[in-house]
């Protein structure tokens, strides 16, 4: 057979076949998938939905660290033989999570080689875009990283078609993400919104153009 013509590995399809090594979860909204502290036994694939990452200093100040949606696996730190989970994972919608035994998961891993090889490639991506996040925190401006960020939530990295619609999300939450106020990302959304790269009423519409204010020097 042509390569070319090897259908691609559907990592959806194979796990929910894996009938007797899943569990599903379906959060509703705000509510905990897991707790930083908890024992780290399990990693989670989300088959619909989003799901945010915060942490909480021991001072009590709490931030988010990530959002993972459709697609996403979270809490693969249990592989590197992390023992208790560094954050709490919390539905931001209804969702359907696939959860996955530590054991089990390391088992497919050898047994499965096509899977081993999306898991890896999922990884390293994730690697990346934590490389990148460092990146953005330290030299770009409050505005850029807000741009990114949304970019980011509406798909538009991710190569396939854009998904500008943004499910709704706080402006405080959108200020933990980049590390600025609350009042400085309502000043930058609304700047956004007169330019005319997002359409704000709620839910977030973003546009390809908000790209340019992340790539202006």
């Amino acid at each position: 057979m042509d390569p070319r013509q090897i259908p691609a590995f559907d990592v959806r399809l194979f796990l929910a076949n894996v009938r007797d090594k899943k569990a599903i979860l379906r959060p509703r909204k705000n509510k905990t998938v897991f707790s930083q502290g908890d024992p780290a036994d399990a990693i989670f694939y989300i088959q619909k939905g989003r799901v945010k990452l915060t942490v909480v200093s021991e001072h009590g100040k709490e931030a988010v660290i990530g959002i993972v949606e459709s697609s996403d696996f979270f809490g693969e730190g249990c592989l590197a033989g992390q023992p208790l989970r560094m954050s709490t994972a919390t539905a931001m919608a209804e969702c359907s999570i696939l959860r996955l035994e530590k054991a089990d998961i390391i088992r497919l891993l050898h047994a499965e080689p096509a899977f081993a090889e999306v898991f890896l490639k999922y990884l390293l991506t994730r690697n990346i875009r934590i490389e990148e996040d460092l990146v953005d925190h330290f030299f770009n401006s409050s505005e850029k990283r807000l741009a990114r960020v949304l970019l980011i939530l509406a798909n538009y990295r991710k190569g396939a078609a854009p998904e500008p619609l943004v499910a709704k999300i706080s402006q405080e939450m959108l200020a933990e993400m980049i590390g600025t106020t609350r009042s400085r990302v309502s000043f930058f959304m609304n700047k956004f919104r007169k330019l005319g790269l997002i359409e704000y009423n709620g839910e977030i519409k973003v546009h390809g153009s908000l790209l340019a204010i992340f790539l202006h020097d």
